[in-house]
């Protein structure tokens, strides 16, 4: 009879990805781009003649790693891309670390590092971060380390790390360090233009955030050429499908909607964050496009009530140090609104 005995030894104890039934609501819980898909991508792919969809796409992704190398000032011969960012960190491990090996990450942080380390065998170490949700530098750098695994801004406490500290674990560290940016639009300056001086550093990013594609699944990252000729090595040839290669081309030639995107969030954070501190909720800092917000009430009901008035939103309450913590992605003014409300009904 088929049981998990019959998964890899060091996958049994995993369960599916967060995954609800949307049906409808307003999704502030994924911190998807709250103003739609992107008009350049959906114009892209509008017009699809003279696509031959019986040829398989660039086997690397070139026409697309051209772009991004025009875009920041790079060659094509910096730059592996995927479906999604998540694809790029699978590579990452499946690169760079053997069964056994450590993967250190802060904690609080994206939960998908352990899942990869695990995945492929490996061991991740977990450091907590301090009282104001910023890296302890001395115990990241883990002379065993094999890969060094950080977001900056940080999901789900939404600040970004100290430039100096990142720069430090960079400099001083023996293994590949990645910088994840899948927020990065949302604050700068990047650590992209920083690979050819760092051999050990690669960032990842994603067109799923403020680039407004997530349905097409489309992620890159930066790297020196030493790093991106192996991780090619290793990714699975046509990973990115033609369409979304084109629509994440046309998108990095619209700038003008990642700007509004970005100064929308910037006008909305704060008074969101007003909004939830006014009925009790304590909102930590954010350089990203959602809050974390310790909740004034249960947060098991909150999280219902928002979802049985049509709004779904992150419950992390559970984990430790994020405990009765609730993630809001920041919407228009009018979604705002509507959330608002919504807590206060929930609160008051």
């Amino acid at each position: 009879m088929m049981d998990r005995s019959w998964m890899r030894g060091s996958t049994r104890h995993f369960k599916p990805y967060y995954s609800p039934d949307a049906d409808g609501a307003l999704r502030l819980d994924t911190n998807t781009n709250v103003l739609g898909p992107n008009p350049a991508a959906a114009a892209a792919l509008a017009d699809l003649a003279g696509l031959d969809f019986n040829q398989y796409p660039d086997t690397y992704s070139r026409p697309l790693r051209r772009k991004l190398a025009e875009c920041h000032g790079l060659s094509e011969g910096n730059f592996v891309t995927g479906s999604g960012s998540d694809e790029i960190i699978d590579i990452l491990f499946k690169t760079f670390t053997d069964k056994g090996d450590l993967a250190v990450m802060p904690y609080p942080s994206y939960s998908i590092y352990d899942y990869f380390s695990e995945l492929h065998g490996g061991v991740p170490v977990k450091v907590d971060l301090d009282d104001d949700f910023q890296l302890d530098v001395e115990a990241m750098l883990d002379p065993a380390a094999a890969i060094i695994m950080i977001p900056s801004p940080n999901n789900p406490t939404g600040n970004s790390f100290r430039r100096e500290d990142l720069l430090r674990i960079i400099e001083d560290s023996d293994c590949p360090v990645v910088i994840d940016e899948a927020y990065g639009e949302y604050c700068g300056p990047s650590f992209i233009p920083l690979v050819e001086e760092h051999d050990n550093l690669i960032v990842t990013r994603t067109f799923s955030k403020a680039y407004a594609m997530a349905g097409l699944r489309v992620g890159y990252c930066a790297c020196g050429a030493a790093a991106a000729e192996m991780m090619t090595c290793i990714r699975i040839p046509y990973s990115l499908n033609m369409l979304s290669e084109r629509a994440a081309v046309a998108a990095l030639e619209d700038q003008d909607f990642i700007r509004r995107t970005v100064e929308m969030t910037e006008r909305n954070r704060p008074k969101l964050a007003d909004g939830l501190e006014g009925m009790g909720f304590h909102c930590f800092p954010s350089d990203a496009n959602f809050i974390l917000a310790r909740s004034p009430v249960d947060h098991r009901s909150l999280v219902e009530g928002l979802k049985e008035r049509g709004i779904l939103v992150r419950d992390f309450g559970h984990r430790r140090r994020l405990e009765g913590c609730v993630r809001f992605t920041v919407g228009t003014a009018e979604m705002n609104d509507r959330l608002l409300h919504a807590c206060e009904e929930l609160t008051g």
